[in-house]
């Protein structure tokens, strides 16, 4: 497909958790490999992106500085189309979703998830349920995986009596130094 017949659209990328970003993660590289896939397919040309880095997705999309940010950009250069790898990378929290949304098809932006391209676009009646109870098992398969992490941490504080998140100490990390200090 020649260039000129390429649509424009903007990538938007986000992971939640600060353990997951960097350059020797996977997530944005991960994500991004999949916009573009798409893309390519579909006959897209990305022409910006959006990283929100450590931001939940359960906080809500207007509330996000990369988010805000792609909104304004995409305001003033006219891009029409928004793509991510999931769903849930849009929001992991079914209200979020639906009112991002609503919000961008109030303002004629379309949604397209690389894995399921449809699910934002169809405006049927079954479309809507399905993407709704979708929204509601990524809300919940987030709220479960969240839980089991507590209970991992938990267990584990009580079987070695240690902290087990968090930024490690000075007497952790330079035992010596703590030593010579109370000296």
């Amino acid at each position: 497909m020649a260039r000129k017949d390429l649509r424009p659209a903007v990538a938007y990328l986000r992971t939640s958790s600060a353990a997951n970003v960097g350059a020797d993660k996977d997530s944005g590289k991960r994500q991004r490999a999949a916009i573009d896939a798409f893309a390519r397919s579909a006959g897209f040309e990305i022409i910006d992106s959006s990283y929100d880095e450590a931001v939940s997705g359960a906080d809500q999309v207007a509330s996000r500085p990369g988010f805000a940010a792609m909104m304004e950009r995409i305001a003033s250069n006219g891009v029409r189309t928004i793509l991510v790898e999931t769903a849930n990378r849009f929001a992991r929290d079914l209200i979020v979703q639906e009112t991002g949304f609503v919000m961008l098809k109030e303002r004629g932006i379309e949604l397209i998830a690389a894995d399921k391209p449809d699910a934002f676009l169809d405006d049927t009646p079954t479309a809507a349920l399905i993407r709704q109870v979708l929204g509601a098992v990524s809300q919940f398969e987030k709220a479960m995986v969240v839980s089991k992490l507590k209970a991992a941490r938990d267990r584990k504080r009580r079987e070695t009596g240690r902290k087990v998140e968090g930024r490690k100490s000075y007497a952790e990390t330079s035992p010596d130094l703590v030593r010579l200090a109370k000296r």
